[in-house]
């Protein structure tokens, strides 16, 4: 079972392993931020290959076991350790400092200068590791020890302030966001007090924060829409999937959602409007108008370009639509749609024409969620078209938003890891 609290001394020399078990290097020391009102860990020094020192975000950590600490994740920066204003390291800065403490269960250390032992660090919920308690120890003549003391933070005094203010703070908690997941950065904006899951959020760009927004709960979308002034909540909009839009500004005030769509562009905002129009609980709230969609003429090359846009989500990716002009949402006649293991397997020059798949069938912008959920598991999908009744594709439903719609509406307040079965 992993540990919610641990001592900095336990973690130095452990093993680093990443996400699929494979051995990374191991813990050195702990970064840590003493503020008069809150100390907390920032990272790891890791030792990798060649005995570099590396940082590794306590955001990465996935569990700390009795003898080896897991990240998340299978990928590290390697760029080298190098301690910043503001921080320090538990055993290189902390252990064998002076301090002086006030605990009414120690007074026999009352007014005695004593020195940190160790650093115990403790998992909070927001999935951050403050520092806790201090273990401190009395050193006498020749050098002998006394028994450690465990003292809380609050009784400890004469440590070296880091310094490092909120906006220091959220600067640390952005830039690890660089090299993180959406979905992953959504959940640490999850996990934080309103006040600063607003601040840190405007500071992301208009096109980060369209795509982190799709992947938190309603109500935080709205929330943190909400902080910015009207323009920039417009702007956002207009970066994010016109499905994702729809879904945010149906959650908003008729009048608000209005005035939002007026200060969107144009082009942006037809999308928008059009999926609103389509009653909660069907394909056609679910569907986002902006899959890949060629015409016949298109080349298995041109295909595969278009699908390998890092714009394009996964799910979309799987499937290239293909239709009579125009292209736009509703489209001419909708012709068949070209699989991507297809056009994996066909010479780049062929036309996408030649190689349709004609016997998919389509969903409905009116079917039900029921019955979407029923079509995906019937043809093994991650992705499907949406036409009307005169052949016209009107967009595409993809898995992922299919599952966000069926999951409880509190879904993203547990991680998943949580709901694994015990090995």
């Amino acid at each position: 079972m992993s540990a919610s609290r641990v001592f900095a001394g336990r973690l130095a020399g452990m093993m680093l392993l990443g996400a699929d078990g494979e051995s990374v290097g191991r813990v050195r020391d702990v970064v840590v931020s003493i503020r008069s009102n809150r100390a907390r860990a920032l990272g790891l020094v890791v030792e990798v290959a060649g005995k570099r020192r590396i940082f590794l975000p306590m955001l990465r950590i996935a569990s700390i076991d009795p003898t080896e600490v897991t990240m998340n994740t299978s990928s590290v920066s390697l760029r080298p350790f190098k301690s910043r204003s503001g921080e320090l390291t538990v055993m290189d800065d902390l252990v064998g400092a002076k301090v002086h403490i006030d605990d009414p269960e120690h007074e026999h250390l009352a007014g005695r200068a004593v020195e940190i032992a160790d650093v115990e660090l403790e998992l909070t919920r927001t999935r951050e590791w403050d520092v806790s308690r201090f273990a401190v120890i009395v050193r006498g003549r020749l050098g002998r020890r006394s028994a450690p003391a465990v003292v809380p933070l609050t009784h400890v005094h004469g440590l070296s302030a880091s310094g490092a203010g909120p906006q220091d703070a959220d600067a640390e908690l952005i830039a690890e966001f660089k090299e993180m997941r959406n979905a992953d950065v959504a959940q640490v904006l999850h996990e934080l007090p309103l006040d600063r899951r607003a601040r840190v959020a405007g500071e992301l760009s208009d096109e980060r924060l369209a795509d982190v927004l799709a992947e938190l709960p309603d109500d935080e979308q709205t929330e943190i829409l909400d902080t910015f002034a009207i323009e920039r909540a417009a702007d956002i909009l207009e970066e994010m999937d016109p499905d994702d839009a729809a879904d945010l500004l149906g959650e908003l005030p008729d009048d608000k959602a209005d005035v939002l769509l007026e200060l969107m562009d144009p082009e942006e905002s037809e999308p928008v409007r059009r999926l609103m129009s389509f009653s909660p609980d069907t394909v056609g709230a679910l569907m986002t108008s902006e899959p890949l969609i060629l015409t016949p003429q298109a080349t298995v090359a041109e295909a595969l370009a278009h699908a390998r846009n890092p714009e394009v989500p996964q799910s979309l990716s799987n499937l290239v639509f293909v239709v009579r002009p125009p292209q736009a949402t509703p489209t001419g006649r909708y012709l068949g749609c070209v699989h991507l293991q297809k056009l994996l397997r066909e010479p780049p020059s062929a036309l996408i024409g030649g190689i349709l798949d004609l016997d998919l069938p389509a969903l409905r912008a009116d079917d039900s969620v029921e019955t979407a959920a029923r079509y995906f598991a019937t043809y093994n999908l991650v992705c499907g078209p949406v036409l009307d009744d005169n052949q016209h594709l009107l967009g595409a439903v993809a898995v992922d938003d299919l599952l966000d719609d069926l999951l409880p509406e509190d879904w993203r307040d547990e991680d998943w890891r949580d709901h694994r079965s015990p090995a």
